[in-house]
């Protein structure tokens, strides 16, 4: 995002008159969730402020700040607490998708233990790999050279787990990008044997991650085609 987030943290860059986030989190509301705990970084205190000043409409918001940032792992591994032994849902904060993309991944988790959503590229070398076998996922890559990977699936940046994965994270070390990564968190849960099912998105989904990516989630929420 460049210069858009020298000043504004990325979940918070507006988006039809309002943060991303707060878009996110009330289609996590519409599916159905009460408590969500954000994680916080770079800039906190505009997260923190804003939702201060603008309330979720129905579910209860608790922070915590991850410091230093070093990785979507340990980011997840601060939720450990707030979840305890229930299961729970973990999307990424510029991940934007409908509320039935929400719904459809809670109906699955109850077949098995772990549920990753997944959404069609012609590449997934900007994102993760994902190889899938009769609806079970079997491996992940993250970030993957161009042109080297032999599916279509790309990770959507949300899960549906249980508290395993924390055992995992608290075992994940560094990676050749010097973070520690979720995904390494569930290459151990799959090689432990745990069955991940897969959902493929349906309606919208977009990772808010490039200038280029607003128009695209602005013409969504003002319901363009």
């Amino acid at each position: 995002m460049k210069a858009l987030t020298d000043d504004c943290p990325k979940p918070m860059l507006p988006l039809s008159g309002r943060p991303l986030l707060a878009h996110v989190i009330e289609r996590l509301e519409e599916a159905g969730l009460r408590e969500i705990l954000v994680i916080t970084g770079y800039k906190a205190s505009l997260v923190e402020d804003y939702f201060r000043e603008h309330p979720a409409a129905r579910a209860k918001l608790s922070y915590r700040l991850q410091e230093p940032q070093n990785g979507t792992g340990k980011a997840a591994l601060l939720g450990r607490e707030f979840a305890g032994d229930q299961p729970f849902l973990l999307t990424f904060g510029d991940i934007l998708v409908d509320a039935d993309t929400y719904r459809a991944m809670f109906r699955l988790f109850g077949d098995v233990e772990a549920v990753l959503a997944v959404n069609r590229v012609e590449d997934p070398y900007q994102g993760a790999a994902v190889y899938v076998e009769d609806g079970r996922v079997t491996m992940v890559i993250e970030k993957p050279p161009k042109g080297t990977s032999t599916t279509p699936w790309n990770n959507a940046g949300i899960y549906c787990v249980g508290p395993r994965i924390f055992e995992e994270l608290a075992r994940v070390g560094l990676s050749p990008r010097g973070e520690y990564e979720l995904t390494d968190a569930i290459r151990q849960m799959l090689a432990a044997g745990v069955e991940f099912g897969c959902h493929e998105i349906q309606g919208f989904w977009r990772d808010v991650g490039r200038p280029e990516d607003l128009p695209q989630a602005e013409d969504y929420l003002r319901g363009k085609p």
